[in-house]
């Protein structure tokens, strides 16, 4: 399109209200600029698209077909300024989210409840995969914030924390008691106890596994599970010793329904928060990440 669309503006006008300075007084310009920018378009489109009479103008063959594109075009634009409008309203918008089942349940959860009360009209898609996944699709653009454990530098990639959260062992206290008679008192847990970890595609797994090679820990009997959730529950049925994250088993270690298994050396801490590349912020992503710095 050749044309400035504002010679599309003025020939709308024109061609709605019949009449020149009408069309001049509604667009607040002057009937000289109207006519003006009308010789242009003709010009332009080596096309007549008026006659001129006594009572105003009068669109000819080839102006009416114009006339026709260009409502539905003007059209067009008005009804994206009301959807616009109505998005800012109601704040409406779309965010794409990646999470792993275990930090969905135990931390997500809690956020979009909250906000979702504040915006009920944001649409949230989330997509439910492990850590490196989510990562990746952040990388390729395929979403638009990930709840991770703090990953490494990279170029315009933000981290907002929003909690720490420590990994340790655990068994029931019958299990840990059974382990005690059947093993001695001092037994090696690791070496005597069925210990239970996530599978190795887990971000969380290949931490463990990290502290377990560094202090030299290598387990005799090892169960994997594929999810926290059942690592929890088969440790509180006294099936072995389970890496769960502490915070996820507050409740029970409180209530006694499981028992912490001392370390010679503490697991250090992780960090957990959303992910997401700062030249990438839309309005909405932008007001999440607002309200996630608010004091939850």
């Amino acid at each position: 399109m050749e044309q400035n669309l504002s010679q599309y503006k003025i020939f709308y006008e024109v061609a709605k209200t019949g009449n020149i300075s009408k069309a001049a007084k509604d667009l607040y310009i002057s009937q000289p600029a109207i006519s003006k920018a009308i010789s242009k378009l003709e010009d332009s489109l080596d096309t007549v698209l008026f006659t001129r009479n006594s009572r105003g103008v009068q669109l000819t063959d080839e102006g009416r077909i114009l006339f026709e594109h260009t409502c539905r075009a003007f059209e067009e634009l008005q009804n994206g300024e009301s959807e616009l409008k109505r998005a800012k309203q109601f704040h409406m918008g779309h965010i794409r989210m990646g999470v792993s089942n275990t930090l969905c349940r135990y931390i997500m959860v809690s956020y979009l409840k909250k906000f979702i009360e504040q915006y009920p009209h944001v649409k949230i898609t989330i997509e439910s995969q492990s850590t490196t996944h989510t990562l990746s699709m952040l990388e390729q653009q395929k979403i638009d914030l990930g709840l991770v454990a703090q990953p490494r530098p990279q170029k315009n990639l933000v981290f907002l924390p929003i909690m720490e959260i420590e990994d340790i062992f655990v068994a029931s206290p019958s299990y840990l008691e059974n382990l005690r008679l059947r093993e001695g008192a001092y037994a090696d847990v690791f070496q005597a106890g069925n210990i239970m970890l996530l599978d190795r595609a887990n971000m969380t797994r290949r931490y463990i596994d990290e502290y377990l090679s560094v202090n030299h820990i290598t387990p005799n009997n090892l169960l994997e599970v594929t999810t926290m959730d059942l690592l929890i529950e088969f440790a509180r049925i006294g099936l072995g010793i389970g890496s769960v994250i502490k915070e996820f088993v507050k409740d029970d270690l409180e209530a006694g329904r499981l028992v912490q298994v001392k370390l010679g050396t503490p697991i250090h801490k992780r960090t957990v928060g959303f992910a997401y590349f700062s030249n990438r912020l839309s309005s909405t992503l932008t007001m999440f990440l607002d309200f996630c710095r608010q004091p939850q």
